[in-house]
């Protein structure tokens, strides 16, 4: 029994929307251009928009089935949703707001506060917040609503890029400690990578692929004429820690990062770009880069620009380059190789507290 599955069908200004999945993700990526249908199944698994055929089922419950003339209201969903424009109250402070949600337990109200990092921010007026506190302040009160599933609607998209980055570790602790499956819409694949477990890409109302989003936002169908910013989301425990870089495991080698806070133990996420990747046929010696790794070729793909996919311990790396190095390295699926990774090229996207 898949923990979400859905087949809904609606028309749509520009296009029929008709979308179809199983997952058994606790975080689901919708990605895509805008105008693609993704808030819009969105609002269908809410049940704030009617469609015209289909069937939702969540953790073994129908909310809708459009043959059996089951639609169960909105409101008995217990759906919690974050919108792009947060819509906080102006009028009450950020305690306020959060436990407007109506939390039962005040012990989930204490956690959201601790878990989001605004605590010190209680007292405070709505108008006085930064971008990133106030989608801080919106988790917080979609979690206290107590939902059996969280929909995120951009969370992060009225931010820019480096605030992006430094909200981005809020989310993956959403989904490591509370257990609430999630459904992020976002137009950035190193959210989608970082957060989510599976991802379906939609355009003009339908799925054109889905899967693991390491592999699946990477891939030539999905990334296009190279418009879209790739990075490879590598996560594993710290195992070792020096005075100013880390060790973390990646299943079966090991990756130095720089050390920043992590801890001995903990869960991290770490971001690497394609272009930061070097491909070497036999192990180099005399470098300065710090992570020679044995590697894999699992596929090899030609376009505008060359780039390949490669098995790197137990994750899924791509590395750019150009045709001619493609031709003249000879590397090909199946190739056993080293990716060559500077340290300072690593960048830590968060210690993932809890599981």
């Amino acid at each position: 029994m898949s923990l979400l599955r859905v087949e809904i069908e609606a028309a749509l200004e520009h296009f029929a929307l008709s979308v179809a999945f199983a997952s058994d993700a606790r975080a689901l990526g919708l990605f895509g251009p805008s105008g693609s249908g993704k808030t819009s199944v969105l609002e269908a698994l809410a049940g704030w928009r009617g469609v015209a055929r289909g069937r939702i089922e969540i953790a073994g419950e129908t909310w809708l089935d459009s043959e059996r003339g089951l639609c169960v209201p909105p409101a008995r969903r217990g759906v919690g949703y974050v919108p792009q424009d947060l819509l906080l109250f102006p009028h009450l402070d950020v305690e306020h707001n959060v436990r407007f949600a109506g939390a039962r337990d005040p012990r989930l109200v204490e956690r959201a506060f601790e878990v989001l990092e605004i605590g010190a921010l209680r007292r405070r007026a709505i108008a006085t917040l930064s971008g990133g506190e106030k989608q801080r302040v919106a988790l917080a009160r979609a979690l206290c609503a107590e939902p059996r599933l969280l929909l995120l609607d951009e969370p992060l998209g009225a931010l820019d890029r480096p605030l992006r980055r430094r909200i981005l570790p809020y989310l993956i602790r959403v989904r490591a400690e509370f257990d609430v499956p999630l459904v992020i819409v976002s137009h950035d694949p190193t959210e989608i990578a970082a957060a989510c477990e599976h991802v379906l890409v939609l355009h003009e109302g339908r799925v054109v692929a889905q899967g693991a989003p390491n592999e699946v936002l990477a891939s030539r169908e999905v990334r296009g004429s190279g418009e879209i910013e790739f990075e490879n989301i590598l996560r594993g425990p710290v195992v070792e820690l020096s005075d100013s870089t880390a060790r973390v495991e990646l299943g079966g080698v090991t990756l130095e990062v720089p050390r920043g806070a992590l801890a001995l133990g903990e869960e991290t996420l770490v971001a690497v770009r394609a272009d930061d990747v070097l491909v070497a046929t036999s192990r180099p010696l005399g470098l300065s880069a710090r992570n020679v790794l044995a590697a894999r070729i699992v596929r090899v793909e030609l376009g505008a620009e060359a780039r390949v996919l490669a098995r790197v311990g137990a994750q899924a790396v791509w590395i750019d380059l150009t045709e001619g190095a493609l031709r003249e390295l000879e590397l090909r699926e199946g190739r056993e190789v080293f990716a060559v990774i500077k340290t300072r090229a690593c960048r830590v996207l968060s210690s993932a507290k809890g599981r």
